[in-house]
Parts: structure tokens; C-alpha cells; sequence
């Protein structure tokens, strides 16, 4: 079921900028997006927005050009702000930081895409780079960008078969690595991963280019270049222009299996949703600090450490180790206060993790946080209770919102910069200009106020959304666009209420068929979540003979909690029953120590539940302490 774009009544809703700002989108997207565009710097102006001549296969603005490495540094150095700080680096494990203002990132940036030129990198060569969070990852990506190689960064410590999966699939000239990553109990040397990998893919590279760091130098082979060595004597590079259409990088989507799914990111209309995201939602400008507490090889470290706060010209702080775990529960509140960061983004997880070590948020006393005044919260589900527990204590606002690695930046949120909206809990707010979101059934019909389906997002996707998977097109049509004619499927369930607001309950795999009745293991954890012992926690569906599924939960306890195993599994069986109904036949829930999480603080649910179903085969090598997967069998037993 197709529809029609989506009429709002601005008076009913009481949002008269933000429901003009929506209605455009969708009802005039070639006048909103080339108005969106001119806050970039363009080679070659647009003239037209979008290219619907080819659907599905969406282009935006298909006769433009631009550079971005020279939109994110360039043309701040021109206009006048070379000394503002554009990179904070902030590396507690290493006890070391420094500051790069513009004009430092930019020689950075620009010698080193010189050292890439050198090795006969070029326009449409793809790079690989598999660094730790260190400030040459921020500045191969843009060096990349620069003279128009397209990057792939893979998480820093990937196992050999996951990143010789995306060396395969995205035949890099050259691969950009470190010699090791630092975590907080131990010292990662990539090298030998490296090499592994390499001997299980057919595709070589021309040169590994290896950054030596001092806690474990790598021993270089005859394809082996030393950074230092190579950047030194290089000569600066140009900015090169591309088609707006062209790709900037490729990102491989977290757990898969097989071959792995590259979402393919262009130039044009990422930059120009980049830049508008950074002003509508998050209302962050130039001169502003900013903190993501991500990594960079994820899509939020790609959009949110270097791409977006660059091209707008505010100050990014790049953050080099874990900043929640045992025992530090204030690292989040020392580099707000220190650096002056106005605005956090990090997962509702890290929250919780902070809730759990520190629930009454005595080491938060200890900073002075005067200069923050938001914190956006994505990745999951924030639930109700964590997100009061950070309104109450910072005493600012806390702002949730949703988004893909396939999106690249947000489809739903509460837009500070368009019109700040009253927030309400568990909803990731309205949403965004351009995402005309529609909530339908199995059938494909779309769903009234308050019907809990699938989340769908009418097609054209908006700029910087991915116009297709790297070298595949069918799988593209396939895996997003094939289940409902002319919509995306996010793979996401939740419903739109009254207001518009939409509240997003999990995966549409978490929702769990139990004898028939299909229920959201996202609505559990709500429920599990506001009980007062529980930190975190997760709901999975588990095979049963008799029901078919049943659900499984799994809670950690906040620190201090006082509360007997058995005393806990009647409260929170006896709320859901309360909350939810019988008709969940929730009874099976077990205390863990904690809960197999991504580097961004995701919890890996899929993963519980191939350990659930006995599919070892599908749970990832990079889980980094085995023990927590071990808890869950244990349990599961």
C-alpha cells in the first residue's frame, strides 16, 4: 500500500515550524533539499535535487560536485577559523591528548592523502582502514575523501574472518592499520589479524601502511610501509572534485554472516543530510563542542565524530577508550566538564552501565557540567526508567532518537534546532523532514494511531539514506525494499500515537510468536526495566514445543541492589503478567553480571538468541570477554 504523502495539521499538533519543515520535505523535496544544500560548498551547484528516473535506484543530486574533506576543513580555514580546535583527542588509556585546530587537521588531512596519492590511490580506489580510536583514523577517512578513494573502515580488532570478509568483498588498494589497539585491561596487536586475514582472501593489496605505536610496534613486512615514514615525505594534496552521486565509503552492517552487506554512502546527498541533521536536530553550530561516545567504525563514528561536527564547523572530541566500566562511573562527566562539551550522544547502555555502578550519581557531583545542555541518546530503546534517571540527575534535557547504519543519520527524533517538542518517554519524538514514516501490517496496510506493525519508510529515502549495497543491487532491492511495495523496511517494530510521535518497540525479529499471540520483546523489557533493582536487561524469544516461543529475560542489577534471585523472578514475572497479561507467559528470567554489548554499548540480542537456538556458528569471534557469553549458556541450560 503506497498512500499519499502525509498532510499535517500543524494547529492540532501545536508544532507549526516543525510540521511546515515536515510537510515540504515530502510534498516539495526538490525546493527543501536544494534550500538544505546550500549550506555546503559545491564545485558545481546543484540545479536539481532528486533523480527519480531509475526507482528503486534514487539519486540525489545528480549534476552536482564537491569535495567533502574540503567542506569539513577547507572552507573553515578560509573563512577565517583555522584556530579554532576542530579534533579533541582524549586518550585515557594512553594518558595522552592533544587538540588539532582546523588548519592543523587540515595539513594533517592534506599530507596524507598526498602519502595515498604516492602509493597510487585514485579516485574511485576503495582503502581500507582498521585503526583504534586515534586521530589519523579521523584523518584517513578525509584523506580518502580528499582525492576521491572510497574508505571502509572496519572496527579496530575485528577478528581475521570478519575483516578478510570486507577486504574480499571491497578489494582495497591499500589497507591503512595500527600496529595495536589499547584497551583498558589489555593491548590488541592488529598485525597478526592482519596477516591471518590476508591469507584466507584471494584479493591482495598493493601496501599495508601501519602506524606504530609504542605499546606494541609491529614488525613490518616487504608489503609492510611505515606511516610516520611515508606521511613525512609526502606532498600535500588538493581537494578533488567528485559527482555528488559518487560513493565517499562503504560501511559493512554489524553481524552479519556470509558475505557481508556493504551500505554504500554518497558524497552529495550525505553531506548535505550531515550538515542538516547537525542544525535541526541537535542545533550544534560552529564554535560548539561536541562528544559522540561511539567508535568510529560504526556509522555513528563515521556521521557523528568526524563527518557531521566537521562540516559544520563545531569542535569534536575523539575518545580513545571505555568510558563506562569498573570502577570509573564519572569518565562521561570528566570529559564533559574538561573539554566544555555542550552536547553528548552516546547509547541508552552506557547510561545504564552508569546507573548501575553509581545510582545515586555521586561522582557526578564532583564536576562542574555548566557549559552541557543536552544528551542524545541512540542505538536502542530508551526506556523510561533510564531515561528519568538522566533527566533527574544532569538536570538537562535528554533526547531520544532513531536511526540505521543504512540511514546514516536520524529518521526520528525531537528537533532542538526546528522546534524543541515535549518529550515523551519511551518515543523517540516525530519524525525527521524527509522520512515519510508509515507503520503497516503484514499485509501492507497501513495501521491507525496506537497499532504496533512494522516501521516503514515510504520511498524516495531522503539524501544521505544508502542508494544501494556495494556491487550488488539485487541484495539491496532484496533485503530492504522487496517485503512492501515502494517502502524501506527498517526491520524495526512500533506505532505512531495520537501526536505523531513514534515510539520504536525493537526488532521486528524480536517480536516473538507466543501460541499464536505476537508480542514485543521490547514491551518486556519496558516492563523489566522500571523495577528498582534492575540496571539493564533483555527479552528474547526462545524455542518451545507446546507455545512455539517463549520469552527468556535477563536482567543486571544496579550496584548495591539487595534482592534474593528468587524474590526478583516473582516481582518481575508477577509485573509483566501485571503490565502485559497472561498471555505473555513470561516466567523465566535469570540475574547475569552483564550482557554481550557492541563497542557502541548496543546489546547484542541476535547474538543471545543464536546461543538460545545452539547456532554457535552464528555468534561473532569479537565479543571481547567470552566469560559474559558464557553467563548467557549457562543460564539458557
Amino acid at each position: 500500500m503506497m498512500g499519499s504523502v502525509r498532510t499535517i495539521d500543524a494547529k492540532e499538533r501545536g508544532m507549526g515550524a516543525y510540521s511546515e519543515a515536515y510537510r515540504r520535505s515530502l510534498a516539495e523535496p526538490d525546493a527543501f533539499w536544494l534550500a538544505a544544500a546550500e549550506k555546503i560548498s559545491w564545485s558545481k551547484a546543484p540545479e536539481k535535487a532528486l533523480d527519480d528516473t531509475n526507482p528503486p535506484f534514487f539519486r540525489w543530486f545528480p549534476d552536482a560536485e564537491l569535495n567533502t574533506a574540503y567542506n569539513a576543513l577547507d572552507r573553515h580555514v578560509e573563512a577565517g577559523r583555522g584556530g579554532q580546535a576542530a579534533l579533541i583527542w582524549d586518550s585515557p588509556v594512553t594518558g595522552r591528548q592533544r587538540t588539532y585546530t582546523y588548519e592543523e587537521l587540515r595539513d594533517e588531512v592534506a599530507k596524507f592523502a598526498g602519502a595515498l596519492s604516492s602509493l597510487g590511490v585514485t579516485k574511485g580506489d576503495r582503502v581500507i582502514v582498521y585503526l583504534p580510536m586515534v586521530p589519523e583514523a579521523a584523518a584517513a577517512m578525509l584523506a580518502c575523501a580528499r582525492i576521491g578513494a572510497v574508505h571502509s573502515v572496519v572496527f579496530g580488532g575485528f577478528a581475521p574472518k570478519e575483516l578478510a570478509a570486507r577486504i574480499e568483498d571491497a578489494k582495497p588498494k591499500v589497507i591503512l592499520a595500527a600496529s595495536c589497539g589499547i584497551e583498558p585491561t589489555r593491548v590488541v596487536e592488529y598485525k597478526p589479524i592482519i596477516e591471518d586475514a590476508l591469507a584466507l582472501t584471494e584479493h591482495q593489496p598493493d601496501h599495508v601502511v601501519v602506524l606504530q605505536r609504542e605499546q606494541a610496534p609491529a614488525e613490518l613486512t616487504a608489503r609492510d610501509l611505515d606511516w610516520a615514514e611515508l606521511a613525512s615525505g609526502a606532498t600535500p594534496a588538493d581537494p578533488v572534485p567528485v559527482a555528488a552521486t559518487d560513493p565517499l565509503y562503504i560501511l559493512y552492517t554489524s553481524g552479519t554472516t556470509g558475505k557481508p552487506k556493504g551500505v554504500v554512502r554518497d558524497t552529495g546527498g550525505h553531506a548535505v543530510a550531515l550538515a542538516y541533521s547537525m542544525d535541526a536536530v541537535y542545533d550544534v553550530h560552529a564554535g560548539d563542542i561536541w562528544w559522540t561516545a561511539s567508535d568510529v567504525g560504526w556509522v555513528v563514528g563515521h556521521s557523528y565524530i568526524v563527518y557531521a561536527p566537521l562540516l559544520v564547523g563545531a569542535t569534536t572530541v575523539l575518545y580513545e577508550g571505555k568510558p563506562v566500566g569498573t570502577p570509573d562511573a564519572g569518565a562521561f562527566w570528566r570529559v564533559i566538564a574538561e573539554h566544555g562539551v555542550q552536547a553528548l550522544f552516546t547509547a541508552p547502555t552506557a547510561l545504564r552501565a552508569i546507573k548501575k555502578l553509581d545510582p545515586d550519581a555521586l561522582e557526578l557531583q564532583k564536576y562542574d557540567l555548566k557549559a552541557f545542555k543536552t544528551l542524545f541518546m541512540a542505538g536502542e530503546r530508551l526506556d523510561p526508567e533510564t531515561y528519568h534517571w538522566a533527566h533527574d540527575k544532569l538536570g538537562t534535557p535528554v533526547i531520544d532518537h532513531w536511526w540505521q547504519t543504512e540511514t546514516g543519520w536520524p529518521i526520528a527524533a525531537n528537533l532542538r534546532g526546528v522546534e524543541p517538542m515535549a518529550v515523551k518517554p519511551g518515543s523517540a519524538t516525530v519524525p525527521v523532514p524527509g522520512w515519510d514514516v508509515r507503520i503497516l501490517d503484514q499485509a501492507g496496510a497501513e495501521l491507525p494511531a496506537g497499532r504496533e506493525g512494522a516501521i516503514t519508510v515510504k520511498l524516495p529515502l531522503p539524501p544521505g539514506s544508502l542508494p544501494t549495497l556495494w556491487g550488488d543491487d539485487e541484495r539491496y532491492r532484496e533485503a530492504y525494499l522487496s517485503r512492501y511495495d515502494g517502502h524501506y523496511l527498517t526491520g524495526d517494530s512500533g506505532y505512531l500515537d495520537e501526536d505523531g510521535y513514534l515510539f520504536v518497540m525493537g526488532r521486528t525479529d524480536d517480536v516473538i510468536n507466543v501460541a499464536g499471540h505476537r508480542l514485543s520483546t521490547g514491551s518486556m523489557e519496558a516492563v523489566l526495566a522500571s523495577h528498582p533493582a534492575v540496571a539493564e536487561c533483555a527479552v528474547i524469544g526462545v524455542a518451545d514445543q507446546l507455545k512455539g516461543q517463549l520469552p527468556r529475560g535477563f536482567v543486571v542489577l544496579k550496584a548495591g541492589a539487595d534482592i534474593g534471585e528468587e524474590q526478583l523472578r516473582d516481582e518481575l514475572v508477577a509485573m509483566v503478567r501485571r503490565d502485559i497479561g497472561p498471555v505473555a507467559a513470561f516466567r523465566d528470567v535469570s540475574i547475569v553480571d552483564a550482557l554481550p554489548k557492541t563497542r557502541s554499548g548496543k546489546i547484542l540480542r541476535k547474538t543471545m538468541r543464536a546461543i538460545a537456538d545452539g547456532r554457535d556458528e552464528a555468534v561473532p569471534s569479537t565479543i571481547e570477554d567470552p566469560s559474559v557469553l558464557e553467563a548467557i549458556r549457562k543460564a539458557l541450560r
